[in-house]
């Protein structure tokens, strides 16, 4: 049997000429599969299958209920998959609830095809990519606190390094060429600090070294 190395994506979006676009790009894509495209969150609880989705894309700025409250209600019964906003919203309070409620990674829409291919890419992997207007208001934010928590005490230099890198919204092959190292040895290193701070993903691991 053929292994199935494709990531699966899902796409709740309410405008149609967007959907179809995102649905022409994943499907167009070598190693991209969509499996399912929603125009809304009612449709999207309904009807999405858990069974062997990666990825998540999710407008916010849904008629009804809203991206968020879709996300909160989806991710307990899809564990595996990882949620990425896509939407118009950049300002604060949408990029900071989505990331506490659970987001991995929050991009704008207008974000060019191949760098939202990369974003896909960069969150199957482990990564929580942002768009990079939304990471410097992440930093900024993390910066107005002016202090990691105790937790990130037990992390090495290098880990705390990359941490910073990862607050930055960087991705692991930015963190690699920044540092001079392979991407797996980046790999390595975040998945000691995850082990280390109790999380599972950067957004997580933001929120406890930087708590607000």
């Amino acid at each position: 049997m053929i292994k199935d190395d494709k990531i699966k994506v899902s796409i709740v979006e309410d405008t149609d000429d967007i959907r179809n676009a995102l649905r022409v790009l994943v499907n167009g894509s070598k190693g991209f599969e969509c499996v399912h495209v929603f125009p809304d969150a009612e449709e999207a609880l309904q009807n999405m299958s858990s069974k062997d989705i990666d990825i998540v894309l999710m407008d916010i700025g849904l008629p009804g209920m809203n991206g968020i409250e879709c996300m909160k209600t989806l991710k307990p019964e899809m564990p595996k998959a990882q949620f990425m906003m896509c939407t118009v919203y950049d300002d604060d309070d949408h990029i900071f609830n989505a990331l506490k409620s659970g987001a991995s990674g929050y991009i704008l829409k207008r974000t060019s095809p191949a760098q939202i291919l990369e974003a896909i890419q960069d969150l199957h992997e482990g990564g929580s990519p942002m768009s990079s207007e939304i990471a410097r208001r992440v930093v900024d934010s993390m910066q107005k606190s002016k202090k990691r928590s105790e937790a990130t005490e037990m992390l090495t230099d290098r880990e705390k390094e990359i941490l910073d890198f990862l607050a930055k919204g960087f991705l692991y092959k930015e963190i690699a060429a920044e540092l001079s190292v392979s991407k797996e040895t980046v790999k390595k290193h975040i998945h000691n600090i995850y082990d280390k701070l109790h999380v599972q993903n950067r957004t997580e691991a933001l929120n406890k070294a930087f708590p607000s």
